[in-house]
């Protein structure tokens, strides 16, 4: 009886247990009851339903990562190997039909045949060297455009797209070797050419500043010469002209009586002299009893 009981209670246990389902917080849940699928989708937590009717199907709503490796085409017709990176989610209330529509292996059902459909369309309008450079970016942002115009409509949401580990062919990869070496090359040239005109600018600015620093110079100079020469032309005026002025004050002021003074004193200077003397007049002048003269 007690067996029975405790075997009774066991399988409660198990009906109570397999009865309950646990929804994390990064998923919600579906149910789903002989086979249909509930419009309504259910919140993070402990769920309960019927196991002998229902199902509660957990599906992720946080964004997923998507890797995928492929070739992608160029132009030029060359097959560009990549490892791509599809960021997506799921909108919350579209997930009843994603799963009634697609099921759950959405990945491979949907979302990969559209990426391969959208980046073949994208990449066959740029040459390989794009992928490898700036334009990459421009490449990512047409293909997640592309897919968004197909996905968005049934329910997800496409994040970024993203393309790493680029892999040129061999021979191409060489080429854009040589040609970004090429160019660096010309850089250089370039930028020493630009240099040397640069010091050979300043060169003749020196040598102009120079030019005109003796110009200035030489002007200042002659200018100096110029004025020195007008102050000695002033001056030898000025004396000539005041000699001029007493002179002709002196033959104004000087009378005849004092000129016959004046030759006195000469005479008296004369005759005190030891020397012998010839004394020669005009007969005019008045000779006086000059010391020493018989």
């Amino acid at each position: 009886m007690k067996k029975q009981s405790l075997l009774v209670l066991a399988a409660a246990l198990v009906m109570l247990v397999s009865s309950c389902a646990v929804i994390i917080q990064d998923e919600v849940g579906v149910k789903r009851t002989f086979g249909k699928l509930s419009k309504k989708t259910l919140a993070p937590g402990l769920r309960g339903y019927n196991p002998f009717s229902s199902r509660i199907i957990r599906v992720p709503i946080r964004t997923v990562n998507l890797k995928i490796n492929i070739g992608l085409p160029s132009k030029e017709g060359l097959t560009v190997k990549s490892e791509i990176s599809i960021l997506y989610k799921l909108k919350v209330n579209e997930i009843p039909n994603i799963l009634t529509s697609v099921g759950l292996d959405y990945q491979n059902v949907l979302i990969l045949p559209v990426f391969r459909s959208a980046s073949a369309d994208v990449c066959a309008r740029f040459n390989a060297k794009d992928m490898h450079s700036s334009k990459r970016a421009v490449i990512e942002k047409e293909i997640r455009t592309r897919m968004m115009e197909v996905l968005e409509e049934r329910g997800f949401i496409i994040e970024a797209v993203l393309m790493k580990s680029i892999i040129l062919p061999a021979g191409l990869s060489k080429a854009i070797e040589m040609k970004l070496q090429a160019e660096q090359e010309a850089q250089q040239m370039e930028f020493l050419k630009d240099r040397e005109t640069r010091d050979a600018e300043r060169l003749v600015i020196e040598a102009e500043g120079k030019k005109k620093v003796a110009k200035i110079i030489a002007e200042g100079e002659k200018q100096a010469k110029i004025i020195e020469a007008e102050g000695d032309k002033q001056a030898i005026e000025l004396r000539a002209e005041a000699t001029a002025k007493a002179n002709e004050l002196t033959n104004k002021n000087i009378s005849p009586l004092l000129l016959k003074f004046l030759a006195i004193e000469a005479f008296k200077e004369l005759a005190a002299s030891q020397n012998a003397k010839i004394i020669v007049t005009d007969g005019k002048t008045p000779f006086l009893s000059l010391p020493g003269i018989d």
